[in-house]
């Protein structure tokens, strides 16, 4: 790598803070220097990781809060920070990478910043180099999971599907949708690979949705819109993959096989990764002819043909590889294929602050998480953390433990086997509080 200056040495410390982690490559610094100004990279590498205000802002700046206001609404509108109102007040929070400012960076269409120029350079970071979607992969839990085409399961799996499994809950759900151009298949376009398929189908919701609207990086649109969005994607055999959370979804993407970053990346590596849904697809042999669509429309290659003595062919699923889609019985003619439910579910996170946390116990990067922006981290958020920590079995509280190395944890312990002995009676977390003890600074 040539010459870089501190600022972007600086920047990308702050990125590695993450759980998802950025590894440094020529690549990925060319990719900051093209979306952050020298000063831009300075700034942001002192923001916090959690969510933060104008004032606290302003105070590790050194500026005024009107002067802080403009450069934080600059990132926003850049795609680089994302804002959202917070009991009535405004509250920024830095995007990871991806899913985050990558991808926004190529939503817009303002002429902003080259898009050829950093689809080139994502290409060569994601595509070619291997260590950013190495890590990216094995997040545990993963940070996307597949969405089941819910027209293509059976009417008794109709009534065991979960709501939080549904791509069209999470519209119905949302409180703000918007559609923008599909990272993957622009990138690729770039680089001369993209595939025929709609590049208008990138979709986003909820404060997120909120936030790349108010600042021109997506278009706002109707549940109604996004439900046309979902079906169109659907009968061309795009997969949905979204974010890992039963709740607050920020989005969902409509991915090929041959394009996007999701499914290249699962391919790529091996099918190491548990971003399937709880289905999977089975075969019934009787009714099958052997005609392959299924295995050519298949995303990840989890169709395979066999031969059967009687000299015709036969399908058969790859379940190393099924991710559970639904594209294979969708455009089965002789309906020989069923999504059934699988017997090991996979785990879901109950929103993306237990995904976050837990990524980080994964990764030892707990501490950043919590004492980066420890001002913010209110008796609400430490009694969630808390309830998140009893909850574990106690290979992973000892890892909380040691990352933590804290006297409030070890005294809430304490205090928690009492209650747990009976001698203080019911331990109630989500009402709980104690004079004495004070988060360690």
């Amino acid at each position: 790598m040539g010459h870089i200056s501190n600022s972007y040495l600086d920047l990308h410390n702050r990125l590695e803070k993450f759980p998802q982690h950025a590894p440094a490559s020529e690549a990925l610094f060319q990719i900051l220097e093209i979306l952050f100004s020298e000063k831009e990279a300075t700034l942001v590498s002192k923001l916090p990781i959690k969510p933060f205000g104008i004032p606290l802002a302003a105070k590790l700046w050194k500026q005024s809060e009107e002067e802080a206001e403009i450069i934080l609404n600059e990132l926003a509108d850049k795609g680089l920070l994302i804002d959202i109102m917070e009991e009535n007040k405004r509250v920024f929070t830095l995007a990871p990478p991806m899913a985050g400012f990558f991808e926004f960076s190529l939503m817009r269409t303002d002429g902003k910043f080259d898009r050829k120029v950093l689809s080139e350079l994502y290409y060569q970071y994601i595509n070619k180099e291997d260590e950013f979607i190495s890590i990216l992969f094995n997040l545990k839990p993963p940070i996307d999971r597949v969405y089941v085409h819910e027209d293509t399961l059976q009417d008794h799996d109709q009534s065991i599907i979960l709501d939080y499994e549904r791509a069209s809950q999470v519209i119905d759900t949302a409180t703000c949708i918007t559609v923008g151009t599909c990272y993957c298949r622009h990138k690729m376009e770039h680089v001369g690979k993209a595939c025929d398929n709609p590049q208008d189908v990138c979709l986003t919701f909820n404060n997120a949705a909120q936030s790349l609207s108010k600042h021109g990086i997506a278009k706002k649109i109707s549940k109604e819109e996004a439900h046309e969005i979902l079906d169109r994607v659907r009968k061309l055999g795009l997969v949905q993959v979204g974010d890992n959370s039963q709740t607050g979804v920020s989005w969902i993407c409509n991915c090929c096989g041959c394009c996007c970053e999701a499914l290249l990346g699962y391919k790529r590596l091996g099918y190491s990764s548990n971003i399937y849904s709880n289905f999977e697809a089975k075969i019934d042999a009787d009714a099958c002819t052997g005609c392959g669509i299924c295995a050519e429309k298949c995303p990840v290659d989890a169709m395979d043909m066999i031969e059967i003595p009687e000299g015709n062919n036969l399908a058969q699923v790859n379940y190393d590889r099924c991710i559970g889609c639904g594209v294979c019985q969708r455009f089965c003619p002789s309906e020989a294929i069923i999504m059934q439910r699988r017997k090991e579910l996979n785990f879901t996170p109950v929103d993306v602050f237990e995904r976050i946390v837990l990524s980080a116990i994964e990764k030892g990067t707990l501490p950043n998480l919590i004492f980066d922006n420890f001002s913010l981290w209110t008796h609400k958020v430490y009694r969630r953390l808390m309830k998140l920590y009893f909850s574990f079995p106690k290979v992973k509280r000892s890892l909380v433990e040691d990352q933590l190395q804290s006297r409030y944890l070890r005294s809430m312990v304490k205090i928690y086997d009492k209650f747990n002995k009976g001698r203080l009676g019911k331990f109630d977390l989500d009402n709980y509080t104690h004079p004495e003890l004070h988060p360690d600074k």
